[in-house]
């Protein structure tokens, strides 16, 4: 998650490092199946408990208002299944989220088997943008038939 300006007095930021993955995870939080995240600490905390921010689609469009509900600092290595399921993606898995989480990090520079990050749960406080809402569900439906093609099951088992 990243800051980036102000809409109606709250920050905004966008999920991810690329338009796609900040459409997918925003659909995802819309539809009410992704309600954690989580970032390198290195970077700092993007948030504070109560806090309200504005997410954006992949366009920078306001797709929904959420509430910082929980932040706690931990190693990468004691995220548990439970915590990867809040993050709403692939099969829900903790297989497919250090995966996907691992890549992630790759790609900004922070990955270390022994780094910390911030995970943070959130409640979704309004839906700014009906049409994006609209294929929410659509888009989660498609986020699990995806995690099925790339080979990963219910259990997380990566079959590909």
């Amino acid at each position: 998650m990243s800051a980036s300006s102000t809409y109606e007095g709250l920050k905004t930021f966008k999920f991810g490092d690329s338009v796609e993955l900040a459409d997918r995870l925003a659909a995802l939080v819309v539809a009410g199946v992704k309600t954690g995240t989580c970032s390198a600490a290195v970077h700092g905390p993007d948030a504070e408990i109560g806090e309200r921010q504005i997410c954006l689609n992949g366009a920078g469009t306001p797709v929904c208002e959420i509430e910082t509900l929980d932040m706690q600092t931990l190693p990468f290595a004691a995220v548990t299944p439970e915590m990867a399921a809040l993050e709403g993606e692939g099969d829900l898995s903790y297989r497919y989220w250090r995966e996907a989480h691992e890549a992630f990090f790759e790609r900004e520079g922070t990955w270390a088997p022994d780094m910390n990050i911030i995970f943070e749960t959130f409640r979704v406080t309004r839906i700014l943008d009906e049409a994006f809402a609209e294929m929410a569900a659509a888009a989660v439906a498609a986020e699990r038939a995806e995690a099925l093609v790339n080979g990963y099951d219910a259990l997380g088992a990566n079959h590909g």
